[in-house]
């Protein structure tokens, strides 16, 4: 079976019955997600779950679509990917990627062609039901901060492993990370039989993406989770184009660890600002050292390490660079998509403040634990402010992810 039953009713009986003295104690902020999650969530998987069903029994020529040099963009969270991810899919003659929209609401065939019935209907009529959905996400998905979400933008597809119940990102709605199979440390840690469920999962609903829409373009994704999954990826994905970004630890880190408690408070009222440190401070070190390894063990012409600060000095010169060495042709506009993303990044203006020593940790401790990095990239080691200015880089929006789900 695809879907995780056994872990779903466990965090139901945790958030339930043993959520006392956790960061998913029953609050009332809490119970009203709760309601609400279980009167949506299980009705919608059930129809999904039928959908892709019918998948297999309405277009089965789906399982044998091609999965020709797709990129996939990882590195720890609060990268970069973002930004890079969402510029790459406004290359749209080039490049396809997941929106929100169908990782949630039509990962199935089925679904999409229901939906782009309905679409039509809309249309007809003035397309009441187009303006209202932007309306609801304007009004809910619009308002996070951090990270900039809606329904129509493209986003980290990670995420469809909800539909399986198998992914880190459950800890986000079920705040107890120490219940959970260490996702984060997928390839190291996950069960080989439960790894080739998950990425068997995700590769034919990938297949289901390229086959509903067309498949003439190359699949991108970035999914920093995915770092952890690197071996297995490579497994499923033979093809596949990997690009690894590497950002400094001083500024990646606080970042991280602000943004992931951020994310688990949306659903949740823990006591605590900063949730996790020391699981999260394992999890970014796991993210840098295992890709890395595994890059450096199979150099291929298909693989790039990408030091982030080359992405924010010199965007159009990296990515030429890339499509080059990836075997992507380069699409006629492509420098001014390139400069359209960048001049909406220089508005973009975060909310995300932090300050590391809150969080427990202490310069010369990020310059310890993450010795082995500064070293490889040279990394400036000096404190936040310190450093250089790049006058005209992109770096003061980049650095803040542009902007939940993850990166």
């Amino acid at each position: 079976m695809m879907y995780n039953f056994r872990l779903f009713w466990r965090m139901t009986v945790r958030s339930v019955f043993q959520s006392k003295d956790t960061y998913g104690k029953l609050t009332g902020k809490r119970v009203k997600f709760l309601l609400l999650f279980y009167t949506v969530w299980p009705v919608w998987s059930l129809f999904t779950w039928a959908c892709f069903l019918l998948d297999d029994l309405l277009f089965p020529a789906y399982k044998t679509q091609p999965l020709e040099k797709p990129l996939f963009i990882l590195g720890n969270f609060r990268s970069g990917s973002t930004f890079l991810h969402r510029l790459l899919s406004r290359d749209s003659s080039t490049f396809t990627s997941l929106r929100t929209w169908d990782i949630f609401l039509m990962p199935s065939i089925t679904q999409r062609k229901l939906f782009r019935g309905l679409a039509r209907l809309d249309r007809i009529f003035g397309s009441p039901l187009v303006r209202m959905l932007k309306g609801i996400d304007q009004r809910s998905l619009g308002q996070v901060r951090i990270h900039k979400i809606s329904l129509f933008e493209p986003e980290e597809d990670e995420n469809i492993l909800l539909h399986a119940w198998s992914t880190f990102f459950i800890s986000l709605l079920f705040p107890f990370l120490e219940d959970l199979p260490p996702y984060q440390f997928f390839d190291s840690a996950i069960p080989t039989q439960e790894k080739q469920r998950i990425m068997g999962f995700y590769r034919a609903c990938i297949q289901r993406h390229l086959y509903a829409s067309g498949g003439k373009q190359y699949f991108v994704a970035k999914n920093p989770a995915f770092s952890a999954k690197i071996e297995t990826l490579m497994e499923f994905f033979p093809d596949a184009r990997i690009l690894y970004l590497a950002r400094n630890p001083l500024d990646m880190l606080p970042s991280t660890v602000s943004w992931l408690s951020y994310a688990w408070r949306v659903f949740s009222e823990p006591d605590e600002k900063y949730l996790y440190r020391d699981q999260v401070l394992a999890l970014t070190k796991y993210w840098y050292s295992h890709p890395l390894s595994v890059l450096d063990k199979n150099p291929s012409p298909r693989n790039m390490i990408l030091n982030y600060d080359d992405l924010i000095r010199w965007p159009e010169q990296v990515i030429r660079a890339f499509y080059e060495q990836f075997g992507y042709a380069e699409s006629t506009g492509l420098e001014n998509i390139i400069q359209e993303a960048i001049d909406e990044t220089r508005t973009h203006r975060s909310e995300h403040v932090y300050k590391y020593e809150e969080m427990g940790f202490s310069h010369e401790e990020i310059l310890r634990e993450f010795a082995e990095i500064f070293e490889r990239f040279n990394f400036d080691r000096r404190e936040p402010g310190q450093e250089m200015d790049y006058k005209n880089a992109v770096m003061p929006v980049i650095a803040a992810e542009m902007p939940l789900a993850g990166d």
